[in-house]
């Protein structure tokens, strides 16, 4: 039979029954003890900043979604507006020309719409790369809205200004811009 080391020392009467119960006691939670303080301690306020880095990054991460949802629900703000309010204009016949981002566009009108284009009662608007006429109201809405979407409406006010300037510079009656 193997007689544990503590077996030996009590028959050896060099320790006392009542300490070696005592250190067997003992000995689970000094090595508990020591394995605890071994561990490195995380350093102070680790637990917070990984926190407070989950949570910003969760807000940015909020924050990008609320941006698309919002860019989402203008886009179809903007395409039910146009698609209620615009003009047909099957029957055109008179091309109305048009700069759209340094390009010459052109759009067939009818012969009523041009003037009212002409004369700012109607606003040509953009949407998804095709052009379309609409009431002028409906392109102050757009404009709130995304500017860019409004192409070309002529403000009556500064029309009056620039025929001052037609005294000097007469401007055929035949001709179609």
């Amino acid at each position: 039979m193997a007689n544990s080391f503590k077996d030996q020392l009590l028959k050896a009467g060099l320790v006392e029954r009542d300490r070696a119960k005592k250190d067997k006691h003992d000995k689970p939670k000094n090595s508990i003890q020591q394995r605890r303080k071994a561990a490195p301690a995380p350093p102070p306020g680790s637990a917070t900043t990984d926190q407070a880095r989950a949570t910003e990054r969760d807000r940015q991460l909020n924050l990008q979604r609320k941006q698309a949802a919002d860019r989402k629900a203008l886009a179809a703000q903007l395409k039910q507006l146009i698609e209620t309010h615009r003009l047909p204009r099957d029957d055109g016949d008179v091309a109305y020309h048009f700069t759209d981002n340094k390009k010459i566009q052109r759009l067939f009108v009818t012969a009523a719409m041009h003037k009212q284009i002409a004369g700012g009662s109607l606003a040509i608007v953009r949407l998804d790369g095709q052009y379309d006429v609409v009431p002028v109201a409906i392109a102050d809405k757009l404009r709130e809205r995304d500017a860019s979407s409004v192409v070309l409406w002529v403000d009556p006010q500064q029309s009056t200004r620039g025929r001052e300037d037609e005294a000097d510079h007469p401007v055929p009656d035949d001709l179609i811009w």
